[in-house]
């Protein structure tokens, strides 16, 4: 159920919806959020949405932050995206210790945090800590993110640590203050362009074992729903962001065609067309079927995380297959609606064209990757799921 300032942030968004329009083309050509409309999302809570309201956050439901990621998304992705990774922010710094948080906090409830999964660095360990070097890709918002984490393979004595997993090396997220990172500029790439998404790099730099933690297999110090599965959440969210962009598509071929838009050597106006209908019905319909499976997806967590939290991480391969299906749902209705513009899709400035660049970018992040409906598969017939095990 939402709460009254979860909602609040909610119309906030929608309010701001025409403003982050106009500034399309400037996130797209900044390769990042303009440094005032990122002020203006603060002001407007979205970052604070998970934190909790013992440090002047809104505790807000999982539902609720994915119509807030849907709603900025159905106007511009990479919006939707940046705000994603710094709205997760405190279910990452939930895994530090609870002094860790509370001293992160101290100041205010608006903190940003980002950095890449995948561990591309090594830390080796040291008295009181580690020695952090590596560079990592796909560090999406770094350039206005107050900290930055990097994932390492954890190494001792010269060896990789075992981790949890058999066979696989034990990881762990170092986290540093942003300036204390370098960032080497990267992201010159097809779409979800605003985003910022560099890589990162540190060389030897110390890490207090105090500022580490494990993202994927960490206890959270705080004890609420929303953080007892936060991988799970992220997962979910991404597939709210795929979804507004998908139906940003719809919006945008519905305004084109009412406005009276007409294909060459065609008889009529596209919007007279009983071809067209019958597709821009059969698009919208997909649509909604993928906003449906989120929300009962979204639910069936959430319900886990308040009634059942030992329960949750068995759910863990149909939240990954329904961010796969979500995904590639989005993406067919985006190629529909993107079709339908015609030429007038093809231009720079277009939105339908960054939709269509922005989702097939979206497909390529390795969440997404079609082989997680085979964990969702040997999770029915009772075989391991592989990370999920």
């Amino acid at each position: 159920m939402k709460n009254a300032d979860a909602t609040k942030v909610l119309e906030a968004a929608r309010d701001l919806a025409p403003v982050i329009a106009a500034r399309a083309a400037d996130i797209e050509s900044g390769r990042r959020l303009p440094l005032d409309l990122l002020e203006q999302f603060k002001r407007a809570g979205f970052f604070r949405m998970f934190v909790p309201r013992s440090h002047g956050g809104y505790e807000a439901d999982l539902w609720t932050s994915c119509e807030l990621l849907e709603t900025l998304a159905r106007v511009d992705g990479a919006a939707a995206w940046t705000t994603m990774i710094g709205m997760e922010s405190p279910h990452l710094f939930a895994l530090l210790p609870r002094e860790r948080f509370d001293a992160i906090y101290s100041a205010g409830p608006d903190v940003i945090m980002g950095g890449p999964f995948s561990p591309q660095g090594q830390a080796l360990v040291e008295k009181g800590g580690y020695r952090v070097t590596g560079r990592w890709a796909f560090a999406s918002g770094c350039e206005h993110c107050d900290w930055m984490f990097a994932n390492c393979v954890v190494l001792e004595n010269g060896q990789p640590r075992p981790g949890l997993i058999p066979g696989a090396p034990q990881t762990r997220a170092m986290l540093f203050k942003a300036n204390e990172v370098r960032i080497i500029d990267t992201w010159n790439v097809l779409g979800l362009k605003g985003t910022g998404s560099h890589d990162v790099a540190l060389e030897g730099a110390f890490c207090p074992e105090e500022n580490s933690f494990d993202i994927f297999f960490g206890a959270s110090n705080i004890q609420s729903p929303g953080f007892v599965a936060p991988v799970l959440h992220f997962v979910l969210h991404m597939a709210a962001v795929a979804l507004g962009i998908a139906q940003g598509a719809v919006d945008d071929v519905v305004q084109l065609v009412t406005k009276g838009k007409r294909r060459l050597y065609a008889r009529v106006p596209l919007i007279e067309s009983p071809v067209f209908q019958l597709e821009l019905g059969r698009t919208e319909t997909s649509v909604r079927a993928a906003r449906a499976l989120l929300r009962d997806t979204v639910e069936e967590l959430w319900s886990a995380c308040v009634n059942e939290p030992a329960s949750v991480l068995s759910l863990a391969p149909r939240m990954s297959a329904t961010l796969v299906w979500v995904t590639e749902t989005a993406a067919s209705v985006v190629e529909t609606c993107y079709r339908a513009g015609g030429a007038h899709a093809l231009k720079d400035g277009s939105s339908l064209q960054r939709r269509f660049r922005d989702i097939y970018t979206f497909r390529q992040h390795a969440s997404a990757a079609e082989g997680w409906f085979g964990q969702a598969g040997a999770a029915l017939l009772g075989q391991p799921t592989g990370f999920w095990t």
